[in-house]
């Protein structure tokens, strides 16, 4: 059953986002140490959690097995700032990738996707595609379009198969696409 996030389920979503985004692109950019990938992944994915789940735009299911971290309209992006949690190395990265994907995004409001991830164990029963439509639903009901961007390859398929197109794609700091709906 498809859920809106608690605070209390915090820890579930972050381990699950940590685990799911160990091999993405835009992740690894940011924090390509294997080292300490996982302790400043954490970081990132729980201020992102931080920032949307009073919002009530955090959608899971199967206890944050599956998770889709939705930004509403008209709201600051969480690419915020993480000074002090992050090594400064690893924040002038983060800072570039979101500076490029700011620049790229439609004007006018939409919901942003910022996050959409599901835990390797559980990949192949579709949740990422029922917590995405949680919010793709809030969106139609809200009469706006829905955004996101992927630097997987791979995902650009699994979107447009779920209805997304293509509308920019950046070659830096890293190959992303800007999809649509």
């Amino acid at each position: 059953m498809i859920t809106v996030a608690r605070p209390e389920d915090r820890q579930a979503v972050v381990d699950t986002l940590v685990t799911a985004f160990a091999g993405d692109p835009a992740l690894r950019y940011v924090f390509p140490d294997d080292d300490t990938y996982a302790q400043y992944a954490a970081v990132f994915f729980g201020f992102c959690f931080d920032k949307r789940v009073h919002q009530r735009s955090i959608w899971t299911i199967h206890d944050g097995a599956a998770t889709a971290i939705w930004e509403p309209p008209d709201t600051a992006h969480p690419g915020g700032d993480l000074t002090g949690e992050v090594p400064d190395d690893m924040l002038k990265r983060l800072r570039a990738y979101d500076e490029a994907v700011q620049a790229a995004l439609p004007p006018g409001p939409f919901w942003y996707l910022g996050v959409l991830g599901t835990h390797p164990g559980f990949t192949g029963r579709r949740w990422a595609q029922a917590v995405m439509h949680a919010g793709l639903d809030r969106a139609e009901a809200d009469g706006l379009p829905a955004v996101l961007e992927t630097s997987q390859p791979a995902n650009v398929g699994f979107y447009r198969r779920a209805g997304w197109r293509v509308v920019t794609e950046l070659t830096d700091p890293l190959p992303i696409w800007v999809m649509r709906r």
